[in-house]
């Protein structure tokens, strides 16, 4: 293998090819998922048809919502699946220019990446979900009858599951910044009143506007900001120069 560097157009060639391969893989993905795109809804629809009154259900107030949204939620799930293989066609385009050294410290980082998206996300259905919609559900006026259009409902919980799969990657970007030197985890460590005011506030800007979201999205990004704390103090035991 030469170790002459390649061309620009090269670069650029092998570019293409992997982007074509990532969307032949969502694409592929898409169509083995599609045929179960109503049930895939129905899942994803199921924490909040649960706290639904015997006589409401679910509406579509546009004439194209229930293709739209069904077809929407499949693309998405589509791409989460694939990001794997889409992680690994970035890292086999990048791999080439870093050295051994920090090809042995991104690969972990990028695998802890992708299961913490997944943990997120898992997160945000499992009990995020349950806990938002019941009280939602359980506070309107006796004679409100509940009864969500699936696009909106789609776009809320496609919100909360970018927010919790983006907070999950709090550790991994902590461990980041001090390998690299940007800042200690004693110097975390001592910002932390700052760290936990700004957990809030992201909360309240990436959930809707009630304070048990943004408090199920803000203690989690702190205790993830803690852990990466605490790995990242481990990583610099390890680096530090023996004497």
């Amino acid at each position: 293998m030469s170790d002459q560097p390649q061309p620009l157009v090269q670069h650029l060639i092998e570019l293409r090819d992997r982007l074509l391969r990532m969307l032949l893989a969502v694409l592929i993905i898409f169509l083995g998922l599609f045929y179960f795109a109503n049930e895939i809804y129905t899942f994803v629809a199921a924490p909040l048809e649960k706290f639904l009154p015997p006589n409401a259900s679910m509406i579509a107030t546009d004439v194209t919502s229930p293709f739209f949204a069904p077809f929407k939620l499949t693309l998405f799930a589509s791409v989460v699946a694939a990001i794997p293989y889409l992680l690994y066609q970035l890292w086999g385009f990048v791999a080439p220019a870093l050295y051994n050294n920090e090809r042995r410290f991104a690969l972990p980082l990028l695998c802890a990446s992708v299961s913490l998206f997944y943990a997120g996300m898992a997160f945000a259905y499992f009990v995020v979900f349950p806990l938002v919609f019941g009280f939602f559900t359980s506070v309107g006026p006796a004679n409100v009858t509940v009864m969500t259009d699936i696009s909106l409902y789609l776009n809320f919980v496609l919100k909360l599951f970018f927010a919790f799969g983006l907070a999950f990657q709090i550790p991994v970007a902590t461990v980041l910044m001090i390998t690299m030197g940007i800042t200690s985890s004693a110097s975390l460590a001592g910002k932390r009143p700052y760290i936990v005011v700004s957990c809030f506030v992201v909360g309240m800007l990436l959930t809707p506007p009630d304070i048990i979201s943004q408090s199920l999205l803000a203690i989690p990004m702190w205790l993830l900001f803690e852990s990466g704390v605490l790995v990242g103090r481990m990583v610099e035991k390890r680096h530090k120069p023996q004497s």
